[in-house]
């Protein structure tokens, strides 16, 4: 007969790690840390110190969690029947915008300093360890900020609420707001990343203090974060594809013609609001010449891409701090499951590939602080943001997978939100996704290459300080020119992408990683198999590298 003593046996829970609660994500991130003092020494790190623990807090966790389980929800219409095109959210959702603004990730770096888009580049990516998906609307607020400056007008008028920290949810007009955030709207259902053909129409309707005035009709397939104050879209003109400035709610107070067809029901990024739109003669703006939206959204582009850059990056980091949390408690066959040679093995290489995404990701926030006024980084910026945005965020799903099979099967479980691992799982391949997919940044690359002799030249004093340093780097180096040279074939483009990334980041490795990581990474990724993760070779030491890793 089973006792009371024994059946309250059968529950007792033991061998489950305690979760990774509490601990400051910036100080233990010795990869990000050593990054930083590189490209920028003598940084007051203070702030990303303050965001670290709040991002790593419980009760920050708690938000995410909720904003993740209980999604947003659209609100067409109210009880009356009048047509409102709202959308509502958890507290949690708020609460994680409020911090991100407070953060200052979104338009503040614009009116910052010295190092200002490196800075916010490493606090982006510390958010996203937290939530990635309602940096959403962060993300795009930084990127459509500069592009305002082609409308003066609306530029003095919106700046100052774009780069303030402070975060304002009511739907009410922008002059009554303590800040504000912007979103984009480009994609349309038979067009998607070929903007160029897009069917939703401009025509003209007069001149106000804003410029020239228009009303749109059409659609946008792919419409983010759609409670924003106002938006960037394309629409077409007499004189082609342009860019115009689209507010919710009008300068006399009144809400324009933005109808919101239904939420997108999405893999992840499960607290952001994806929309499908209908423009039924909505009021825009002009920006910038008629004609020239393409070359208004790309520059966009480049700097959304930064951002997906980071954020997988981001992803990364917190997909390896779980594993390393799990591994490290987690008792298998009678040893701690990190003390097991093969466990080792995974590890050590998620932690490279994680501390080299860190590396190219900060090089290339780096060029966006320099840039304006440095040919190189000009060309860095130019050449690292396809090659960031591409590698990086192809490598974040695998690990993302490889992670999730260290912790087995409670990696796969949701439970209410509480299994972050399965919530980052589902979010990295949406940063390959946007912004444009692989084989396109693929061909960014060529483009880019194929501009003369000048990128060529700037990728081979990026890599120069590493020579001689490893045979492996050194062959991959040596081999780039004339491949360069002879990129023609789009083919191969997604090769030469992948060679280019690993070398950039072998080169960043060199400079401000230990000597383990960097022969590692060598040994691994330029004179290895890295198709799968695990297979680092004999003599690499992967104790060390893993206790560089550890989240503290």
């Amino acid at each position: 007969m089973t006792t009371v003593q024994e059946t309250w046996r059968t529950h007792e829970v033991s061998n489950q790690p305690q979760p990774l609660v509490d601990c400051n994500l910036f100080e233990g991130n010795a990869a990000m840390r050593d990054a930083l003092a590189h490209h920028a020494p003598g940084l007051d790190t203070a702030a990303l110190s303050r965001l670290g623990a709040l991002a790593g807090s419980a009760p920050m966790q708690q938000h995410a969690r909720l904003a993740n389980t209980h999604t947003p929800q659209l609100k067409t219409h109210d009880r009356f029947g009048r047509r409102v095109d709202q959308v509502e959210f958890h507290p949690g959702y708020h609460a994680l915008m409020a911090a991100a603004c407070e953060a200052g990730l979104h338009g503040t770096p614009w009116n910052g300093g010295a190092h200002a888009h490196l800075q916010r580049a490493a606090g982006f990516m510390l958010f996203t360890e937290l939530e990635p998906s309602i940096l959403c609307p962060i993300s795009m607020t930084y990127a459509v900020t500069p592009a305002l400056r082609a409308n003066p007008a609306v530029f003095a008028d919106w700046f100052p609420k774009l780069a303030s920290r402070a975060y304002d949810p009511r739907f009410t007009l922008f002059t009554q707001k303590s800040g504000v955030t912007m979103g984009m709207g480009m994609t349309e259902k038979q067009g998607g990343s070929d903007v160029r053909a897009n069917t939703t129409q401009a025509v003209k309707d007069g001149d106000d203090a804003w410029g020239q005035r228009y009303r749109l009709v059409g659609h946008k397939w792919f419409f983010s974060a759609p409670m924003c104050d106002a938006f960037l879209v394309l629409a077409q003109t007499d004189a082609g594809l342009s860019c115009f400035f689209l507010p919710r709610v009008l300068p006399d107070g009144s809400h324009n013609a933005l109808r919101i067809q239904r939420l997108k029901d999405k893999l992840g990024n499960k607290a952001n609001a994806s929309s499908e739109v209908e423009f039924q003669d909505t009021f825009a703006w002009l920006v910038g010449e008629p004609g020239r939206g393409v070359p208004q959204i790309l520059e966009m582009g480049t700097l959304t891409r930064l951002d997906c850059a980071l954020g997988t990056a981001g992803l990364m980091r917190q997909a390896l701090s779980l594993a390393l949390n799990h591994c490290v408690q987690r008792k298998a066959f009678g040893r701690h499951l990190i003390e097991q040679p093969l466990m080792k093995n995974v590890l050590a290489d998620l932690a490279l590939e994680s501390e080299a995404a860190t590396a190219l990701a900060l090089r290339l926030a780096r060029a966006f602080d320099a840039s304006p006024a440095d040919e190189h980084e000009a060309a860095m910026r130019r050449l690292l943001t396809p090659v960031a945005k591409f590698w990086i965020c192809k490598r974040g799903s695998a690990l993302a997978q490889e992670a999730m099979e260290c912790l087995g099967g409670n990696g796969y479980v949701e439970e209410g939100g509480e299994g972050v691992m399965a919530r980052i799982y589902r979010e990295m391949p949406l940063n390959s996704i946007w912004e444009g997919a692989g084989n396109i940044m693929a061909l960014d690359l060529l483009r880019a290459l194929r501009k003369g002799e000048a990128m060529a030249a700037a990728l081979e004093r990026e890599l120069a300080p590493a020579r001689g340093e490893h045979a492996a780097f050194d062959r991959l180096a040596a081999s780039l020119p004339a491949r360069i040279d002879e990129a023609s074939e789009e083919g191969d483009a997604r090769r030469l992408a992948r060679d280019v990334a690993l070398a950039l980041q072998a080169a960043q490795l060199a400079r401000h990683a230990p000597d383990a990581v960097f022969d590692a990474f060598c040994r691994a990724r330029l004179d290895g198999d890295s198709a799968v993760f695990g297979l680092l070779p004999s003599g690499v030491e992967v104790d060390a590298i893993i206790a560089r890793a550890m989240p503290r």
